[in-house]
């Protein structure tokens, strides 16, 4: 499965690029990231609802996997 992760940094790569910044303007993530950050994701009034942790886990996983790749690229053992 390392070795999967490792190899498929360009997939993660498109992956991030399409889903993990859908929709573009502004994107999902960026938004969410925000909104966890600022304090009322998880309490108050407009605290984040199930939606909004799966639009997290949805937008955020192939950044996610992307940075795990990457870091397994470049920090290989020879």
């Amino acid at each position: 499965m390392k070795t999967q992760i490792k190899n498929n940094w360009l997939l993660f790569l498109i992956a991030s690029l399409t889903l993990g910044l859908a929709p573009f303007n502004p994107p999902h993530i960026v938004g969410k990231i925000q909104w966890i950050l600022g304090g009322n994701a998880f309490s108050g009034e407009h605290a984040m609802q199930g939606q909004d942790w799966f639009d997290v886990l949805l937008h955020g996983t192939p950044w996610v996997l992307l940075m795990i790749s990457v870091g397994l690229n470049l920090f290989k053992k020879k």
